[in-house]
């Protein structure tokens, strides 16, 4: 619904509040608040044509009365949903973005040159590290003597 139905109708729902006092958060919330309310007068008017002018006005004093927190509490969860939707999508466009620039950036020449060699470079230090190091420790004497000595 536009603005310009749900401001005039701002003082029918929520004759107790001061509008100029509360914040733009609050004022969001009250007027789709306001929003349902109308909404709702407008699904039982077009399914129950057979009530008069003084059955509705009774149904929206009750709505009114009762129909105010669950609305508002609607509203607030619409809202946050809505937020958490927007984030999520804004991750998943960084997130695609990140993966599709490092597609372009694998996917240069310069690049795939250069990644040749440091990867066969790190296999060969590996490798040379293990036969090193690792290979040779079952037979290293320092260990048999730093295993009796701690028992």
């Amino acid at each position: 619904m536009s603005e310009d139905q749900i401001q005039p109708n701002r003082n029918r729902f929520y004759p107790e509040i001061d509008w100029a006092d509360l914040s733009q958060d609050q004022k969001l919330v009250k007027d789709a608040s306001v929003e349902m309310f109308l909404k709702t007068m407008e699904l039982i008017s077009t399914f129950h044509p057979q009530l008069n002018s003084g059955q509705l006005l009774e149904v929206e004093r009750k709505m009114a009365i009762t129909k105010k927190l669950p609305f508002e509490k609607w509203v607030t969860k619409s809202f946050a949903k809505k937020a958490r939707a927007e984030e999520n999508e804004k991750r998943k466009f960084q997130r695609d973005r990140f993966i599709r620039s490092w597609k372009e950036w694998l996917s240069l020449e310069n690049t795939q040159q250069a990644l040749l060699p440091i990867i066969v470079v790190v296999f060969v230090s590996a490798f040379i590290g293990w036969s090193s190091g690792v290979s040779k420790n079952s037979c290293n004497p320092y260990f048999e003597q730093n295993l009796d000595q701690s028992i």
